[in-house]
């Protein structure tokens, strides 16, 4: 899994009644892009995320100027 700082992380729930879980990567600790990643969740919580097979990446779109 590769990612860069800004991009969204999707975190899929694994059991019944849980709701996903997305947020903006704050910061890449891993070399070229590896995890593990430092992610702020839309609740404002920010956590060390080694992602799964659960988890999807979306790259941050370029801003037009």
């Amino acid at each position: 899994m590769h990612a860069s700082v800004g991009d969204t992380i999707h975190i899929h729930s694994r059991a019944v009644g849980l709701k996903d879980r997305q947020g903006e990567i704050v910061e890449v600790r891993g070399t070229e892009g590896a995890p593990p990643y430092l992610v702020r969740f839309t609740d404002g919580h920010e956590q060390l995320v080694y992602p799964g097979p659960d988890c999807m990446i979306e790259p941050k779109v370029p801003e037009e100027t």
